[in-house]
């Protein structure tokens, strides 16, 4: 379950602290979700503020934003939250989307591929056929995941162009398979806790990654 808005924040953002890292540690789901709705959601509000219409003209379509409730959960804490951009204001997981979130060391600037996509198959045979130009896209810097609920990650150069077409050709043949494509930083890089660097940094990978999106999306 997700919370709609597109309300403006209060401050601009001033990047993560560590008390924001800090908050997957605390014990108890109610005392650690008290702590994502105070410390870090207001976060995601100001982020929004500042990337929602760029990242609408990007794609050519109106993103929303999504920011997760973490509602199903009843006894176990979650270990990250995050916040999803996708063009239907009512949900995200069922198309491509754009998120950025937190574990307990590292902030994750995604384009996802989940397993809730009803037209994966689609959707990789999109990305299958312009193999070359996506890789071009994703050359410097970026990372690959292939489960969301996972710290897992490898760098687009170790996977290789051969690894890039294995991992889409199993996300469109396992029910269960994800792509994630975007960014990871730890949550020691000074670019987490600047607000300016992290906000420039979010830009230019949302930049990259909208081509890939409007590929997706057809």
């Amino acid at each position: 379950m997700v919370q709609a808005s597109t309300a403006l924040a209060e401050a601009p953002f001033a990047g993560f602290a560590a008390t924001d890292f800090e908050t997957f540690r605390i014990d108890g789901l109610e005392p650690r979700m008290e702590a994502i709705r105070t410390r870090i959601q207001p976060k995601f509000r100001a982020l929004a503020a500042e990337l929602q219409d760029e990242l609408s003209l990007l794609t050519g379509s109106e993103q929303f934003l999504h920011i997760a409730r973490h509602a199903r959960r009843k006894v176990n804490a979650p270990v990250d939250t995050w916040m999803a951009f996708a063009h239907d204001k009512r949900g995200y997981k069922q198309h491509p989307h754009f998120q950025i979130g937190l574990f307990d060391d590292r902030v994750f600037v995604w384009l996802a591929f989940i397993y809730e996509l009803p037209d994966k198959k689609r959707i990789a045979e999109r990305l299958l056929a312009r193999t070359d130009d996506v890789l071009a896209a994703v050359r410097n810097g970026f990372a690959l995941s292939f489960d969301h609920m996972r710290k897992d990650a490898v760098r687009a150069e170790e996977l290789g162009r051969d690894g890039w077409i294995a991992a889409v050709e199993r996300f469109r043949d396992v029910k269960k398979a994800e792509l994630l494509i975007g960014r990871v930083i730890a949550s020691d890089d000074p670019t987490a806790g600047d607000g300016k660097a992290f906000l420039a940094l979010a830009k230019t990978t949302f930049s990259a990654l909208a081509p890939i999106y409007r590929l997706a999306r057809g």
